[in-house]
């Protein structure tokens, strides 16, 4: 499977910048679905050109603090998987925050998007104020003041976000609402009319 990728034009991220880390959230059964997605894919790959953002971003977050590094949850996704994933929550709560593939695709999907978080020198993420693919109110970034004040994220948390999300707008990426982890590489209009689906099938 990662060869496909690569024979796909993507590129190992951790090729392009050693210092970034990764942590596939779906190669292994700790994620919001409960089991593993990809038991073929243990980097993390993207398009080039997001590639080198996420290089910037690194070095935006470097110059800031030394200690701290990027921490890749996902990036691109085949469409295979996307289908495994669609299956899974079908008729549960969680379904309005997957893409349908037979609607239309994710940014994962084109190796257009990445789901980041912050760690520090020994590995351990920030804290944010929720887990990656948590979907609750308190992963969204439109009200986090008011989150502050009812005790759902603390202060520290918000301003573990606000630092993330400054080294990843800087470096040109395009923030999600409903997810503080989630940043695409282009506006999905622009994404389904440039990129290619990345589809073995």
């Amino acid at each position: 499977m990662e060869q496909k990728l690569l024979d796909f034009g993507l590129v190992d991220i951790a090729e392009v910048d050693s210092t970034i880390g990764v942590e596939l959230v779906y190669a292994t059964p700790d994620n919001f679905l409960g089991h593993v997605l990809y038991p073929e894919i243990h980097h993390a790959f993207a398009i080039p050109a997001m590639a080198e953002k996420l290089v910037k971003a690194q070095q935006r977050l470097k110059a800031i603090n030394p200690d701290l590094s990027l921490l890749i949850y996902d990036a691109a996704r085949p469409l295979c998987v996307q289908r495994e994933m669609w299956e899974s929550v079908k008729g549960t709560p969680n379904v309005s925050f997957v893409a349908n593939p037979a609607k239309g695709r994710g940014m994962h999907n084109y190796g257009a998007a990445v789901d980041i978080t912050i760690m520090d020198s020994t590995g351990t993420p920030l804290p944010m104020g929720s887990k990656h693919d948590y979907f609750g109110s308190e992963a969204r970034i439109d009200h986090e003041d008011e989150l502050v004040a009812n005790g759902l994220i603390t202060k520290e948390e918000l301003e573990n976000r606000k630092l993330l999300r400054r080294v990843m707008t800087e470096s040109g990426f395009i923030t999600c609402v409903s997810e503080w982890w989630h940043f695409n590489h282009i506006p999905s209009i622009r994404a389904k009319e440039e990129l290619r689906i990345i589809d073995f099938e």
